[in-house]
């Protein structure tokens, strides 16, 4: 039997909310739960509420506020060092080093479908074992 809940939770942190429903909506109707939160101070209120129950990471990582997306990311990681997390901005990214193994990267603007074919791709990497190991971009 897996010990892998289905369907999977997907935490969602972008502060665009167009952006934000259009991709939550896409992953409900791929059969994903997702919560998600609009800048990374309310990201890391949910991290800490409802840890144990995210399986993955969607962030921005330019948000609203003082909280980035390296930093929800980061605290994520604490806690689950395995687990995915897909990144994304309009910007270059500050520092490629922050994208740690398992994760995925893309460039705004991106298509909602273009990121649930990434957690497809990252749920498969998972469940053959290799652990998600390499970092991808995307876009």
């Amino acid at each position: 039997m897996s010990s892998e809940r289905v369907p999977t939770t997907i935490l969602v942190v972008e502060d665009e909310a167009i952006v934000r429903d259009l991709l939550v909506a896409e992953l409900q109707d791929a059969g994903y739960q997702v919560l998600g939160a609009d800048t990374g101070e309310k990201a890391l209120s949910v991290l800490r509420d409802d840890n144990q129950n995210i399986d993955w990471l969607f962030t921005d990582i330019r948000l609203p506020g003082v909280i980035d997306g390296w930093r929800v990311a980061d605290e994520f990681r604490l806690t689950h060092p395995f687990r995915p997390v897909v990144y994304a901005t309009a910007y270059a990214p500050e520092q490629a080093r922050q994208q740690l193994h398992g994760s995925y990267f893309f460039r705004k603007p991106y298509r909602p479908a273009q990121v649930v074919a990434a957690f497809r791709r990252l749920s498969s990497d998972l469940q053959v074992g290799s652990g998600g190991s390499g970092t991808s971009s995307a876009a």
